[in-house]
C-alpha cells in the first residue's frame, strides 16, 4: 500500500477547472516528481495535498487515512510537510527564529533541540548564519532554510515545489543531492520541479500533468526515455 495516494482528485479556482482527476501515488521512502507545463496543476496538486486548497472531487489517503478536507495545520501534526514555491521565509526573523517557527507543532525540547542539530548538519551554510536576518540571505541560502524549516516539522512525507527555481546550477545540483540524502533519511518526496531532466534522474517515480491531467507516468529512467518527454520537457 502506497503511503501517500491521490485518487481521481478535482479542484476549482471559481469556474476553472484547475485538476481534472489527478491520481498519484507517494510509497514510502520512495522520491516521485510531477513534472509539467507551468500553469498545467503541479503546484495546485501539492496545495490540495497539504490543505491549502480544498478539492471537489477525489481522494487522498496517508497511511490508509483519508485526508480530504483536513485543515492544513493538522494535516501537517500528521506528518506531511510542504516547502512552497518562492521559499517564503519569514524574511524579518533570524534563521534560528524561522526553524523554531517549522517545529511550532512539536512539544518536546530534546527532540526539536536533536532535530535542529539534524538539519544544521545537512545544512552547513545556514549553521554559519543562525543569528543573521533570513531576509539577507542568498537565494540559494533562502532555499536552503526553506527545506530546514519544513524538516523541523517532523516530516513523513515531504512535498518540494519548485525548490531549484531561480538558483545557480551550482547550487541546483546541491539542492538535488541534498534531497536525495533527505530520502536516505527515511522520508518521501514528492517533487515538483522546473528541471524534469535531474528531477527524473533521482526520481523513483514521475508523472507528467498536462493541463490538470496525468498524461504520462512511469519509472524516472523510463520517463527519461520517453521520446515524449524528451520533445517537451528535456530540450
Amino acid at each position: 500500500m502506497a503511503l501517500l495516494e491521490v485518487k481521481d482528485l478535482h479542484v476549482y479556482y471559481g469556474k476553472i477547472h484547475a485538476l481534472k482527476g489527478v491520481s498519484l501515488e507517494l510509497g514510502k521512502d520512495q522520491i516521485v516528481t510531477l513534472i509539467g507545463a507551468n500553469g498545467a496543476g503541479k503546484s495546485t496538486t501539492l496545495k490540495a495535498i497539504s490543505g491549502i486548497l480544498g478539492a471537489s472531487e477525489g481522494q487522498i489517503t496517508y497511511d490508509g487515512e483519508p485526508l480530504r478536507d483536513l485543515a492544513a495545520h493538522h494535516i501537517v501534526g500528521k506528518g506531511i510537510v510542504q516547502v512552497p514555491e518562492g521559499r517564503r521565509i519569514f524574511s524579518r526573523l533570524t534563521v534560528a527564529e524561522n526553524l523554531k517557527i517549522g517545529a511550532f507543532l512539536l512539544s518536546d525540547k530534546k527532540w526539536i533541540a536533536d532535530a535542529e542539530e539534524r538539519v544544521l548538519e545537512l545544512f552547513p551554510r545556514i549553521r554559519q548564519r543562525l543569528k543573521q536576518i533570513a531576509g539577507t540571505l542568498s537565494g540559494g541560502e533562502q532555499q536552503m532554510l526553506a527545506i530546514a524549516r519544513g524538516l523541523m516539522s517532523n516530516p513523513r512525507v515531504l512535498l518540494l515545489d519548485e525548490p531549484s527555481m531561480g538558483l545557480a546550477p551550482i547550487l541546483v545540483q546541491q539542492i538535488f543531492d541534498t534531497i536525495v540524502g533527505i530520502r536516505k533519511s527515511g522520508i518521501a518526496v514528492l517533487l515538483v520541479e522546473q528541471n524534469a531532466f535531474l528531477a527524473l534522474q533521482i526520481a523513483d517515480y514521475g508523472y507528467v500533468i498536462e493541463t490538470g491531467a496525468i498524461s504520462l507516468k512511469g519509472t524516472g529512467a523510463d520517463l527519461l526515455d520517453n521520446p515524449q518527454v524528451k520533445e517537451a520537457y528535456l530540450g
